[in-house]
């Protein structure tokens, strides 16, 4: 079989946040950036376990420039055998574009990508490729089994979980307990050094969403102590301050 697993680039979780030309652009001034940990931790290593079990062949996918190239090789170094970048930028829709233009003529058997990107939080991009390649899509997957060309994929719901059974190709997207992270050893570090890492031009897509501005959230307030033998005190601010109660 194989797998394409879409790959992203995000800042740090220690990262400090701040935005330039009045709130209109990130700034990344320095950032450090991480492979997205739901790509990597989750979406990346089912690929890879797949792949140990069955055979196949794990592909890397990312949109974006020559600086994304020391994530992608982290990917590789876990276990993926190539990797392609393609040499854009743009809004969700014209990732999930590439994406899909990429791998309409490669014939994937499952698309992974992780449930969200840490720094938007969006959750677009898998459904949008999977939109544009008429496949299947299952979100929030947190198990994958495959039974020859027959996948059962477990889900949280809202008091439970859903248990779905899906043919390929479709497209999933990994949320926390698809898989353990893996940790790149040295002969994984110096191998990724050797395997290919594709660069494609993209096509044209018009973008669908402008940025008007970003802003931060209201710093958090200080934290109150209340005496615990004052209950009083601590049903009237959970009551008018916090309201909460």
């Amino acid at each position: 079989m194989k797998y394409l697993v879409c790959v992203n680039k995000t800042p740090d979780t220690t990262a400090k946040i701040s935005f330039k030309n009045d709130g209109k652009e990130f700034d990344d001034s320095g950032v450090q950036y991480i492979m997205n940990p739901y790509d990597e931790w989750y979406a990346l290593v089912r690929a890879l376990e797949l792949k140990e079990a069955n055979g196949g062949e794990v592909v890397l996918i990312n949109v974006g420039g020559p600086e994304n190239d020391t994530v992608i090789r982290k990917g590789l170094a876990i276990g993926g055998d190539k990797a392609v970048r393609i040499n854009g930028s743009g809004d969700s829709f014209y990732v999930a574009s590439q994406i899909a233009n990429y791998a309409k003529d490669n014939n994937f058997d499952i698309i992974f990508a992780g449930k969200e990107s840490i720094d938007y939080n969006g959750s677009e991009v898998p459904a949008m490729v999977a939109e544009l390649l008429d496949l299947p899509f299952i979100s929030y997957g947190i198990k994958l089994e495959m039974e020859g060309e027959t996948a059962t994929v477990t889900r949280d719901v809202e008091g439970g979980v859903e248990i779905a059974e899906v043919n390929t190709p479709f497209v999933i997207s990994a949320a926390k307990g698809m898989a353990e992270q893996r940790i790149p050893n040295m002969r994984g570090i110096m191998m990724a050094k050797k395997k290919p890492l594709d660069v494609v031009e993209p096509t044209s897509v018009e973008a669908r969403v402008e940025i008007s501005s970003f802003e931060l959230p209201p710093p958090k307030a200080e934290v109150k102590l209340v005496d615990p033998e004052n209950m009083d005190e601590l049903v009237r601010l959970l009551h008018e301050e916090a309201k909460v109660i």
